[in-house]
């Protein structure tokens, strides 16, 4: 199984390899630009130029919380892989971190100068690794 997001506002969930569409989510109203499973496989994040990230839950086939402080387009989104946080790295050149149980904004990380482009927690730690449009990469803390 495999999803993508695209210009058509739309990610799709496709099965591997008949290459067959088996679900697709609807409800940002922009460019989706990242899209990842939960580390159970039962839900997914996604991210998009429309400024927010959203929860889907799979077996209910909705979204169930829109996350939406950032204030330009998100570029990418990840699971830390205990299942209870997102992150999001944004072209307003911020990135955030999301305690999806509160529904709340945890920290807000600042420093990079240009677009945060990609955000990816470090596998079983509370280290997230950014990239930017002003040529640097980052480390940061979570905790």
């Amino acid at each position: 199984i495999v999803v993508t997001g695209s210009d058509d506002h739309l990610w799709k969930m496709w099965a591997l390899p008949d290459g067959n569409i088996i679900m697709t989510g609807e409800g940002h109203t922009d460019w989706l630009s990242g899209c990842c499973f939960h580390p159970s496989g039962t839900q997914l994040v996604t991210s998009s130029g429309d400024t927010t990230v959203r929860l889907w839950d799979l077996s209910k086939r909705a979204c169930v919380l829109t996350l939406a402080e950032h204030t330009q387009a998100v570029w990418d989104c990840s699971w830390h892989s205990c299942g209870d946080f997102v992150a999001s790295a944004s072209m307003d050149n911020t990135s955030k971190i999301w305690d999806v149980n509160s529904e709340k904004c945890k920290y807000t990380m600042c420093g990079h100068k240009d677009s945060v482009n990609s955000i990816e927690f470090l596998p079983f730690s509370n280290i997230v690794l950014t990239s930017s449009a002003d040529k640097t990469l980052s480390l940061w803390d979570a905790r």
